[in-house]
């Protein structure tokens, strides 16, 4: 996988932190920087551990999953992509009542957004560890950075942005999928 796909997977895996970080900048009316820091850092580091998780799972079945491996890759990212879609139909929301954003929430929205990065894991069985490592740093850093705009401009660009990242989010994990699988078909012919 090239840095240019590294960098979209990392993208589109971010949307569901980044959505979640512009409702908690709309809600937590007083967020401070070293909490935005603490929250993006979150998500980031979510993202970048749950691949390596399914990295890992996966690698004790590699010889079983190298030849489903584009199947795979097909059907999971466009199943999240599909998802992220639905998703993005629906209305992003808090409960504003709760002006204060606990580190315990924090945790359940950094472990909730970073489900899918897991199954991404699944899907890298076949990279060698260094380059996991790389692929990592970017998604786990993209991440936090998106958090990290999205938390501080929250109020100003929720209303705009809600829906709309979540299709982007979703096309490119569709479009990762499908790139992967074409790449398959044409090594095999």
């Amino acid at each position: 996988m090239g840095i240019l796909e590294v960098v979209l997977l990392a993208v589109g895996l971010a949307m569901d932190a980044t959505a979640v970080s512009l409702a908690n900048g709309l809600c937590e009316t007083d967020l401070k920087i070293r909490k935005s820091l603490l929250m993006a850092f979150l998500f980031g580091a979510f993202q970048a551990f749950m691949p390596l998780v399914g990295y890992f799972a996966a690698s004790f079945f590699a010889g079983f999953l190298s030849r489903i491996i584009p199947w795979l890759a097909l059907i999971i990212l466009s199943i999240l992509g599909i998802k992220m879609i639905t998703e993005g139909k629906k209305h992003i929301s808090c409960d504003c009542r709760e002006r204060h954003i606990s580190l315990k929430r924090m945790l359940i929205q950094a472990v909730a957004t970073s489900i899918d990065a897991l199954a991404v894991g699944l899907l890298l069985v076949e990279t060698q560890l260094s380059p996991m490592l790389e692929y990592v740093a970017i998604i786990g850093g993209i991440t936090f950075l998106l958090s990290m705009i999205a938390l501080r401009l929250g109020k100003r660009i929720a209303p705009f942005l809600e829906n709309k990242a979540e299709y982007v989010g979703g096309v490119i994990l569709i479009g990762i999928g499908l790139k992967i699988f074409i790449e398959y078909l044409i090594s095999i012919f």
